[in-house]
């Protein structure tokens, strides 16, 4: 039988996994980005409400501590938007490819704003992922605009994994994330108000999006979450990071397995994308070896 941190590795590969089926929901659903991140987020805020009452965790914050997590969930609605419709405009393997410089990114932000000393391999992998961008622009220049909304949205979303490192030092990893969903989703509730998108027919919806849209908000959102800070009690978050570097594989296999041609890219693209994801795998595996040393 195998022992427990075995079983929460083998845990945490599903949890990966269902993150690398994100992106394919999000091109199944038929509505706009907008309003699909507004139901992602309220539905998983309720999911999370109810898991937060069950195991009776207090809600209890400041004005201060309020606001970093209205922050928060304005960057991670954002985000959200912005991958959504890098989906639509482009295509699933664009959009992976693109999100995977989210370590870039995060070195440069931490460099820029936190005046953190920057290492030499990092420096080398920023450079060969740049290398990497550069390849994919050539290849599919098609997707020129998508693959830009793309690299926004992988900003945002270092952006926003640095704010919660902070965060989390101070705040249950839960009520983090109810905090955070609950402002995106009022946050994205505004922008459809001014939009003058509610009415009784924008939640006429059809049976195959309500369908979609709640595995998005359940099992993408509220479980991943859930599950993904449980197995953090055996498995390092290390490991984690290095693991989490396979979901643009997991999401470009499955895209082209459900949507074939819309799917298939030019030679040059996977080649770029590949030095891309080395890159991610290479600096998580010396970070690896480092906190083992």
């Amino acid at each position: 039988m195998p022992n427990v941190k075995t079983k929460n590795y083998i845990h945490l590969h599903f949890i990966i996994f269902i993150w690398g089926f994100t992106a394919i929901l999000g091109a199944l659903i038929s509505i706009e980005a907008i309003p699909l991140v507004w139901y992602r987020v309220t539905i998983a805020v309720v999911l999370l409400l109810i898991y937060l009452l069950i195991t009776q965790v207090s809600l209890k914050k400041t004005v201060k501590e309020l606001v970093r997590f209205l922050f928060g969930g304005v960057l991670i609605a954002i985000h959200w938007i912005t991958f959504f419709y890098a989906i639509k405009i482009a295509n699933v393997s664009i959009t992976l490819a693109a999100m995977s410089t989210g370590a870039l990114f995060t070195t440069l932000i931490q460099w820029l704003l936190f005046k953190k000393k920057i290492i030499g391999y990092e420096l080398l992998f920023s450079l060969l992922a740049i290398v990497g961008l550069v390849v994919i622009f050539q290849a599919e220049s098609k997707y020129v605009v998508g693959i830009g909304v793309a690299l926004f949205s992988s900003f945002l979303s270092a952006s926003f994994s640095i704010l919660n490192a902070n965060l989390i030092k101070q705040h249950k990893a839960t009520v983090i994330s109810f905090y955070e969903l609950l402002f995106a989703s009022c946050f994205i509730g505004v922008i459809l108000l001014f939009q003058g998108l509610i009415s009784l027919d924008f939640f006429i919806l059809s049976k195959t999006d309500w369908f979609y849209l709640i595995i998005l908000a359940s099992v993408c959102t509220a479980y991943a979450f859930v599950a993904s800070t449980e197995v953090l009690k055996s498995v390092s978050p290390f490991t984690m990071m290095l693991t989490i570097n396979l979901e643009p594989i997991y999401g470009i296999i499955l895209a082209i397995i459900i949507f074939k041609q819309k799917e298939i890219m030019t030679t040059n693209f996977y080649y770029g994308a590949l030095l891309i994801l080395i890159t991610v795998v290479l600096n998580g595996i010396i970070k690896l070896k480092k906190t083992k040393v």
